[in-house]
């Protein structure tokens, strides 16, 4: 049986591909390499926990002598990759553990794969995940496209632009078989509540301030994430050797007009009156290094692989703020912490 490692599957992205993977391919063994950080939890992959091709592993990318053991192991014919530290705001205050966990964690699983694949590339491959943030940042027109040069502006995009050009140079100088992709923002459910959309909608409910930086004036490009799944099949599957993939979209919006739509939406879904969960919003000092404006040409995996959203932001959006209102429990377990005590426990050894 085929054997594909995806790694950070309990996290946001990478639940939805784990469950697309499992479900959809009952032939091949999936394996979900996470090390349950405050983003990663078991519970996002309930409905499949079970099934008999899926296999959790608990363990860490950073841990050289851990990715080397498993890949003897378990002989992966493929890696999805990722895991990856993600939070800007996180990586301001702390760059050294996205250098750790998104470069030498990268480096660590592109050696293992190396060293297992080193007598037969022919059928294998080492995707990489990463963002459009590594092109830093657009003005009021343009678009990133593949050959598009990296800018990057934080530590976060600094450490994804590094583990991009790893990934690269393994391809070029031991002739590793690889695919990246750089994606745009992506929402939907299963998003840890640090990030814009699911924060806001938690504090809607619970009546709080909704933060914006500045004016709300940067754009960014949003994706539901269960069309990045697809394409994450799609350019695993059918991409060429070597190719990077730009997913976007297409679909800008300013923060504070995203804001402000969220906030309509909610006041209908919670029976409120209109305009009653703007007043919430509160400007805030703006972020260091925030980049203006982010937009994907996503023409070349249109073209190449027949790929394109498949929900509009509006309907996508709705349908996420649906799955947050029916799932208290979940957001409860994540904002409280209860969650990563349980795994403290259960893998202690």
């Amino acid at each position: 049986m085929e054997k594909i490692l995806i790694t950070g599957g309990a996290g946001f992205i990478g639940s939805h591909v784990v469950r697309r993977f499992v479900e959809k391919y009952p032939n091949i063994q999936i394996f979900n390499l996470d090390s349950l950080t405050y983003a990663g939890n078991l519970e996002n992959l309930s409905d499949v926990s079970d099934m008999e091709n899926y296999t959790f592993l608990k363990g860490d990318i950073t841990d050289e002598d851990y990715v080397n053991r498993i890949f003897k192991e378990q002989l992966f014919d493929g890696v999805i990759h990722l895991a990856a530290e993600s939070h800007v705001d996180r990586s301001i205050s702390d760059p050294l553990s996205f250098l750790k966990a998104n470069i030498f964690g990268t480096v660590n699983l592109l050696n293992a794969a190396k060293e297992i694949w080193k007598s037969d590339f022919d059928g294998k491959l080492f995707y990489h995940i990463s963002t459009d943030e590594v092109y830093g940042s657009l003005g009021e027109s343009g678009l990133f496209t593949e050959e598009t040069s990296y800018d990057p502006k934080s530590p976060y995009s600094a450490s994804k632009a590094s583990s991009d050009h790893f990934v690269r140079a393994y391809h070029n100088t031991y002739g590793l078989p690889i695919v990246i992709s750089n994606c745009s923002n992506n929402y939907g459910p299963n998003q840890f509540p640090e990030k814009l959309i699911p924060l806001c909608i938690n504090n809607i409910k619970l009546k709080k301030p909704l933060p914006i930086y500045g004016k709300g004036e940067n754009i960014r490009d949003w994706l539901f994430v269960e069309d990045h799944a697809r394409a994450i099949d799609e350019i695993f599957h059918k991409g060429k050797v070597g190719r990077t993939y730009n997913i976007g979209g297409l679909n800008e919006w300013t923060n504070i007009d995203l804001v402000k739509y969220l906030c309509q939406i909610m006041d209908e879904k919670l029976g409120r009156n209109s305009g009653e969960s703007e007043k919430l919003i509160t400007y805030v000092k703006d972020r260091a290094g925030h980049d203006l404006r982010y937009a994907i040409d996503a023409s070349r995996i249109n073209d190449e692989l027949n790929w394109k959203p498949s929900l509009k932001f509006e309907e996508g959006l709705s349908k996420t703020v649906d799955w947050y209102l029916e799932n208290q429990d979940w957001i409860d377990a994540i904002t409280s912490g209860e969650y990563q005590n349980y795994y403290a426990k259960q893998y202690k050894s």
